[in-house]
């Protein structure tokens, strides 16, 4: 059946004409009526594929400024020097599989994994927003616009929204269904403002992630990310003191000089002045604000949400195979909060102190970078995270996924100091595991330098569509924006078999 979100409508024969006339007239968002005919056929016969409300929930972990293929799932030993670069292969528990020798633990579970070699798309920019989501096409103007109407929901924001219409999908009271992580997204930067992402668009802010906040010290100066930089920061995602917290941004607690009492009164003010409003257009934007009002109050007063987020509750052993960096102790977080009972957790490995070649992108400094700082923290934390929601039994119902906006380049550049790789589209790879993916699978494959796809190209868009298929949200579901245009939520993506158990 052919859901229509924002509409009474069921239609169980697919899309009817006027719905198709109606997509018909969205060229300006790159969905045409062949391909609105294409993406409906396509839907149809996804529909018979295994796992379909597999997983529960599903941990996001997004590696900000993209991680290159070559130094973790996608080594090419066999390559010139300038290609397979300093670091070499290490063997993993899959049987002639090999990651790069940066991540040894994350070798060593190779077999709880579905790894994908073969990712591609056709825009090497920070494209976080077009990674993330269904929509068509993405330029550079619109990675600082994050508002912009051209923007589609991210797909924790879509499968927010799918869940708030299931009674049996609401989950537990006074945790979010919904959080991102370590911070609101390119809020930590001195050099750039908030980029566009982690979204809800068109579908209202009310579907928008609730932000965690971390709480800590940072304890070490991380490798500069660019070689005239003229500030070193310590920066968390490097190291932290292990006596750290992380609390919700925005609705975490009282200030402190603010007693029960005084805030009650404020918001008995506040909804004296909510019903003067009186305009259509300021009712519209009353109803939802009325809604993050409510959720904000809801988890400001929660012990669950502020249990989960208490990551000093854990074994001290517990937390240190997981990493005392902000990453790990994020994704034991991520941990904590799918147990008490949210659906979908991103963590963002996100610049910190710099934006311009901040995270993982590497245009300067690429090994000292890659070797110091970023692979030994996500090593840890990644390999720790599947391991413990294996013990715990979660792994079998969270879907776990590990992706970047995109890769790098297939050859290392000839600075004459900090040698690097550039930002490469054509090619990428990317890995989950748990709610319903193989294990101990490898899709799809690269050619001989790491440059281009050899066979099974996967789109985000594909990831996305699987994603929604096996959290039990059907594929073929339209969304609609606020002019009542209706767009497939994955966009021309696919459900892909082959990464299904």
């Amino acid at each position: 059946m052919l859901r229509l979100l924002g509409s009474r409508r069921q239609l169980c024969d697919g899309l009817s004409r006027r719905d198709l006339l109606h997509i018909g007239g969205l060229g300006l968002y790159g969905v045409t009526l062949a391909q609105a005919q294409q993406i409906a056929q396509a839907a149809t016969s996804d529909s018979g594929l295994p796992g379909f409300g597999k997983a529960k929930s599903c941990i996001l972990l997004f590696l900000f400024g993209a991680a290159p293929q070559h130094e973790t799932f996608d080594p090419k030993p066999e390559a010139p020097l300038e290609i397979q670069g300093e670091l070499r292969e290490i063997a993993t528990s899959i049987p002639g599989i090999a990651f790069g020798e940066g991540l040894p633990r994350t070798a060593a579970i190779a077999d709880r994994l579905t790894t994908i070699r073969s990712m591609t798309h056709a825009f090497p920019l920070h494209c976080v927003a077009y990674a993330l989501s269904g929509m068509p096409a993405y330029t550079t103007n619109l990675e600082a616009a994050p508002r912009a109407p051209e923007h589609w929901p991210y797909v924790g924001s879509v499968a927010d929204y799918c869940w708030s219409r299931q009674a049996a999908a609401a989950g537990p009271e006074g945790v979010p269904r919904h959080i991102g992580l370590p911070w609101v997204f390119n809020s930590q930067v001195d050099d750039l403002g908030l980029l566009a992402g982690p979204y809800a668009a068109f579908l209202g802010q009310e579907y928008d992630p609730v932000w965690g906040k971390f709480e800590g010290q940072a304890t070490r100066i991380a490798p500069k990310a660019r070689h005239e930089q003229a500030k070193e920061y310590t920066d968390p995602y490097a190291a932290i003191d292990p006596r750290c917290r992380f609390v919700l941004e925005g609705a975490s607690r009282l200030p402190e000089q603010v007693n029960l009492s005084r805030f009650n009164l404020r918001q008995q003010l506040l909804e004296q002045i909510d019903s003067a409003r009186q305009t259509a257009d300021r009712a519209a934007t009353e109803r939802n604000y009325t809604g993050h009002q409510a959720r904000a109050l809801s988890l400001l007063t929660s012990p669950q949400v502020r249990d989960a987020l208490d990551v000093e509750r854990e074994p001290a052993a517990l937390r240190e195979r997981y990493g005392h960096t902000l990453f790990g102790q994020s994704c034991l977080a991520a941990r904590r909060l799918v147990e008490a009972g949210s659906r979908f957790v991103t963590v963002f490995w996100d610049s910190f102190g710099t934006y311009f070649s901040g995270g993982w992108d590497t245009h300067q400094n690429h090994y000292p970078r890659l070797k110091e700082y970023l692979l030994p923290g996500f090593d840890a934390a990644f390999a720790s995270l599947i391991l413990d929601l294996e013990q715990r039994g979660l792994l079998d119902e969270t879907l776990v996924l590990c992706l970047s906006e995109h890769g790098r380049t297939p050859q290392i550049d000839s600075k004459p100091q900090g040698a690097a790789r550039h930002h490469w589209s054509q090619v990428y790879s990317m890995t989950m595991a748990g709610g319903g993916v193989k294990r101990g699978a490898v899709v799809g494959r690269s050619d001989r330098i790491g440059g281009s796809v050899a066979d099974t190209p996967i789109s985000p868009k594909d990831i996305h569509a699987t994603t929604y298929h096996l959290l039990g949200i059907d594929p073929q579901t339209l969304m609609y924006d606020r002019q009542g245009r209706p767009f497939p939520v994955a966009g021309e993506g696919h459900v892909r078999s082959e990464l299904l158990a």
